[in-house]
């Protein structure tokens, strides 16, 4: 499977919103949707899924489930995404075959396990600090060191306070997408304009064209 550049990682105060965001989200034409909810128990998780799974079946958007490995394989969603890289080598087996693994990573060495787990592809945070995350910035060098030390095929996907400004430099550090959360909730318009910068780059045309 071809990993959007564009992720939109759920946001809300409540499930409602939750649902009501991704809903919007596909309608302005997101690819990808990270279903990301914490604090809640499982069989509430659940139910959040499978009515997540509806919306993004019905506009054909990929879902991704963070975390939630058994939710994943029953609402069928594309994928998981997780944030513990030890779970990896068993739950590959509890997922069906054709479903993604995705991995946060924050540092150089956590991609480098990361890729040795062969997940599809790599979320790597923080480019920015956030209201929602005290550790340090990654920034574009960092993002640039990470990825020339790399040298991987498996995409990389820029996660943490991104913004549109943000999108033609951090293309030219190598990573291949982005995630972004607080800038789309508060205005879905953005998924056409990421989506244009993401899609108009010829950093990265250059970038195979010339190795």
């Amino acid at each position: 499977m071809i990993i959007p550049k564009l992720h939109y990682i759920s946001q809300g105060n409540s499930s409602k919103e939750h649902l009501e965001n991704i809903q919007k989200a596909c309608t302005s034409g997101i690819e990808l949707v990270q279903l990301c909810l914490k604090n809640v128990s499982e069989k509430k998780f659940l139910k959040l899924a499978k009515e997540a799974r509806e919306i993004t079946s019905h506009f054909q958007t990929r879902l991704i489930i963070k975390d939630h490995y058994k939710i994943a394989k029953e609402v069928k969603a594309d994928g998981l995404h997780l944030g513990k890289i030890d779970s990896y080598p068993t739950i590959r087996k509890d997922l069906y075959t054709w479903q993604i693994i995705g991995g946060t990573a924050n540092t150089l060495q956590d991609c480098k396990t990361l890729i040795g787990k062969e997940v599809d592809y790599i979320g790597l945070e923080h480019f920015r600090s956030t209201t929602t995350n005290d550790d340090l910035s990654l920034g574009l060098n960092g993002y640039t060191a990470i990825t020339e030390a790399l040298k991987t095929k498996t995409p990389i996907i820029g996660i943490g306070g991104i913004t549109t400004e943000d999108v033609a430099d951090i293309l030219e550090t190598g990573v291949s997408g982005i995630a972004v959360s607080e800038e789309i909730t508060q205005n879905f318009n953005t998924i056409r304009i990421f989506n244009q910068l993401l899609n108009a780059s010829s950093t990265e045309e250059q970038r195979h064209t010339f190795k």
